[in-house]
């Protein structure tokens, strides 16, 4: 018997990655994460500079741990010391080869919303590195893009919240509150719809739950 689910995802999957080529970027559709992480290092050169933020996703596919063993430059900004460390890591996102990370969400039609605190990663995905390669699992496709703003803020916003032990009322009641806590995750918000510079953008969709 087939598998229902699966015929459903790629039918979409294969939609939403037409989608996203018409908004000038690449993208392809993989059943596992496998799969991903085998796509993500076709694309990627060994000797490259890659950073990324805290993309749960790509730490997920396990495509931290293929680069963390290959021949690649990674800045990880897990490994530093020091939050000046951290910090100096982190600026080297905008002359880095390759970007990675995912979405907080993506509508059926290409866009994607991203929220950040700190903002280090919507910086990068707007500009500096050459490259920006996103894993997203198909759990992150929602009908339109006010679907993708109230999943990244009620959903995704509020799990990272709790990931990072931060206290904020979205950990306090689950969703957002359009809060002011000097905590607050919601600080900036991006809506992506389109790559000025044409195939930026590298995504690689998912038949699995990634992140969040």
């Amino acid at each position: 018997m087939k598998n229902v689910r699966e015929m459903r995802n790629e039918a979409l999957g294969k939609r939403v990655a037409e989608a996203l080529k018409s908004r000038n970027m690449d993208a392809w559709y993989v059943k596992t994460k496998e799969e991903a992480v085998r796509k993500a290092l076709e694309l990627i050169p060994e000797g490259s500079t890659i950073n990324m933020g805290g993309s749960a996703s790509v730490r997920e596919s396990g495509l931290t741990d293929a680069i963390s063993s290959g021949n690649y430059v990674f800045y990880d900004r897990d490994k530093a010391s020091t939050p000046e460390e951290k910090q100096e890591i982190a600026l080297k996102a905008f002359t880095c080869d390759w970007y990675l990370g995912s979405v907080n969400a993506m509508s059926e039609d290409g866009v994607f919303v991203n929220i950040d605190g700190n903002a280090n990663r919507v910086a990068a995905y707007a500009f500096g590195p050459e490259n920006v390669l996103l894993i997203v699992g198909m759990n992150k496709v929602v009908k339109t893009e006010e679907d993708a703003m109230h999943r990244a803020r009620n959903e995704a916003a509020p799990i990272n919240t709790q990931r990072f032990g931060i206290s904020t009322p979205c950990v306090k009641n689950g969703s957002c509150s359009d809060c002011k806590s000097p905590d607050c995750i919601c600080c900036q918000i991006m809506v992506t719809r389109f790559s000025r510079v044409p195939k930026r953008f590298k995504i690689i969709l998912v038949d699995e739950n990634l992140g969040f």
